[in-house]
């Protein structure tokens, strides 16, 4: 079925010019405190993180040779940020004294109780104009489009490779968090 919309017709539905990958801000909340603390630059060095992922699963209820499905529970992917390394390593050491937290290098000690070692963070979607940027849900509630991880640790650090063949490169590392659950923040109050 042909439709009669037009090129005036997405302009006009493309809000703000759309929404930019590269216009984002990653922030955490109640770092533990044996990992020191998180360069203030942290927020200009996260190079790249993303918005999550949204997961139920589905179970499969047989009945008369037919399949029903029924909704399952929800799950949630582990969560990535990439981050370029500055000469102090500030960032990377963070990390990693949050994981010897968690799990020392010597021996299998380390911390045991959650609230020890999980962390919150905030993913912040920014317009062009460097606002938080808002959406109007369906009931009219306009929403900041900010999601907050709840409970996460981190369960990998990448390798930075070393080469005398990189001469025209800034390193960057990747960090791999567990989530427990994250939900999308604002006045709307969904994730409460």
């Amino acid at each position: 079925m042909a439709t009669n919309k037009t090129l005036s017709d997405f302009k006009s539905a493309l809000i703000g010019g759309g929404a930019r990958p590269n216009l984002f801000e990653v922030s955490f909340g109640n770092a533990p405190a044996n990992a020191g603390t998180l360069d203030p630059n942290f927020i200009m060095l996260c190079k790249a993180a993303n918005l999550p992922a949204s997961n139920i699963a589905s179970i499969d209820v047989p009945f008369r040779g037919r399949t029903f499905k029924v909704a399952g529970d929800r799950t949630y992917d582990t969560w990535s940020i990439t981050v370029i390394n500055d000469t102090n390593f500030l960032i990377r050491t963070f990390m990693e004294d949050w994981m010897q937290h968690i799990g020392q290098y010597k021996d299998t000690s380390g911390a045991s109780n959650p609230v020890d070692y999980m962390a919150n963070a905030t993913v912040t979607q920014l317009s062009r104009s460097a606002t938080t940027i808002t959406a109007t849900s369906g009931s009219g509630v306009a929403d900041a489009k900010q999601y907050k991880f709840e409970d996460i640790f981190p369960t990998n650090i990448s390798a930075i490779d070393l080469s005398f063949d990189s001469s025209d490169a800034i390193e960057e590392f990747t960090v791999e968090f567990q989530v427990n659950y994250w939900y999308p923040t604002g006045t709307g109050g969904k994730g409460n």
